[in-house]
């Protein structure tokens, strides 16, 4: 893999860096009442160098654990909207901006 490796590894640190910048703290404060935990984007990114490095398995399953979770984290949380699956019938329609709007 040679340099995609390395790229694919940066992210991790991208996540990091970004998990710990005052603005995402800030806002993550706000929406939460708490400071963003970024340790495990860190770790993440230990284990992919290490697996890019030295091909440690351990490592990579690791890795691959952390990615599991993260996912089934994010499944989780349901949409508070229900998403369409068709236009509504007037959609082509200009708006009417005179009449409210349902809410």
């Amino acid at each position: 893999r040679g340099d995609t490796g390395l790229m694919y590894c940066s992210e991790y640190w991208s996540e990091f860096k970004h998990c710990k910048s005052l603005r995402n703290r800030f806002q993550h404060y706000y929406a939460h009442g708490t400071s963003p935990s970024c340790q495990q984007w860190k770790e993440d990114y230990d284990m992919c160098t290490t697996w890019e490095k030295c091909k440690d398995q351990g490592a990579k399953e690791a890795l691959r654990s952390s990615e599991r979770s993260r996912l089934a984290e994010q499944k989780k949380f349901t949409p508070v909207w229900e998403l369409r699956r068709v236009p509504p019938k007037d959609w082509h329609m200009p708006l009417n901006h005179e009449r409210p709007q349902d809410s």
